[in-house]
Order: C-alpha cells, then structure tokens, then sequence
C-alpha cells in the first residue's frame, strides 16, 4: 500500500523506471489515467508510458516543456498548453474514448478544452506500462534525456472514461472507483534508482 508515499527518480538524467503491472483481460476502448507529479525539470520528460508489440505509444503523457502536455493514443498526440508550474505538485488526468474520439486532460482539477484523437481506435491489452521513462520498443529502447526525475505519486488507470466529479475527486484524493491500476493495491517492480518514500506533504 503506497498511502502517503511517493516514488523518488534521484538521478537526472536516469536509467530507472518502475513497471506497473495491470489486469487487462480485454482491450481498452476507453480509459482514464491520473497522476501527481513533483519536478523541477524543463528538458523533456515522460510521466506515463504504455506500450503495445504493435505501438510503442500505445498510451502517453509526455511533458515535452513546462508549459505544454502531449497526450498520446495508438501513437497519435494531442497538446495541451498549459501555464508554467510554480514548482508545485502537478495533478494530471487524461481520458479518451473510441467511439467519439475525445480526449479530455484535467490539470490540478480543471478541465481543459477537449481535443479529438483517434476516433474509433483500440487500445492493445497486452502491455509494457512504465514510470520514469519513455519506451521506443516493447519494455525498452530508452532515451534517458527523456526520462523522469522527481516525485510521482497517485498513480491510476481505469477502463473507463470518468465524470466530471470523479476528475475532481482523483486529484483531491477522494474515494474512487475500482481501477485497472490503483495506488493503494500497486503492484509494481523498481528497476534501477528509484526511492519509495513518504510525501513531504499533502
């Protein structure tokens, strides 16, 4: 159970990353992935990589600048621009659906302007999910200029697209449904530099 603590990527730029492993029976045609991220970095980074044998940006959430958000489904990206943290913690979600094609992205519990992306797409069941780096193959092909370093924590993913209040309640760390991938019940590997310690504050 990883109540109150975080996951601590030391080194900048790293090698380390932490693998998540999910129950998938089935693939995604919609999700919701939420996380909370503490970082000083303005280089690239990636917070959130799934990768398929087919597509290695199956799923991402890319921050490629400080002031901008790429989310990725079956390869293709949409951007969000978003205001230049205040070195703070950053709560982000991002949901998609295939039937619509609509991805919406949350930032600290505020909706940004819904973007289309990839309109009737399945997302692969069988899948590498990665913290603090960004996968080019299967599980691997990292760039470490791309990696993460800082803290990640509340760390989710549904097979679903979730309400309004559901956004909110994931970054006011409220109760919330049952997840694919949930904090409190994660099941996860550390490979190489990444510290499990408690948040310094709420």
């Amino acid at each position: 159970d990883l109540y109150r603590k975080v996951f601590v990527f030391r080194k900048n730029p790293s090698d380390a990353y932490v693998v998540l492993r999910a129950r998938l029976e089935q693939p995604l045609h919609n999700f919701t992935v939420c996380l909370r991220s503490y970082t000083d970095l303005s280089r690239p980074h990636s917070l959130f990589s799934y990768a398929t044998k087919a597509q290695d940006n199956e799923i991402l959430l890319f921050k490629p600048k400080p002031e901008e958000y790429r989310f990725y489904v079956g390869g293709k990206f949409v951007t969000f621009r978003v205001p230049e943290g205040r070195g703070d913690w950053e709560h982000v979600c991002a949901s998609w659906e295939s039937a619509t094609g609509i991805a919406e992205f949350w930032l600290n519990g505020k909706p940004w302007p819904r973007k289309g992306l990839q309109r009737g797409y399945t997302v692969g069941a069988t899948a590498a999910i990665l913290l603090g780096q960004e996968q080019d193959s299967f599980g691997g092909g990292f760039d470490f200029y791309n990696s993460f370093s800082g803290e990640l924590t509340d760390v989710y993913l549904w097979d679903a697209t979730l309400s309004p209040d559901k956004m909110r309640a994931a970054f006011l760390s409220l109760r919330l449904p049952p997840a694919l991938l949930a904090w409190n019940s994660l099941s996860y590997e550390v490979k190489g530099d990444v510290v499990v310690k408690p948040r310094l504050r709420e």
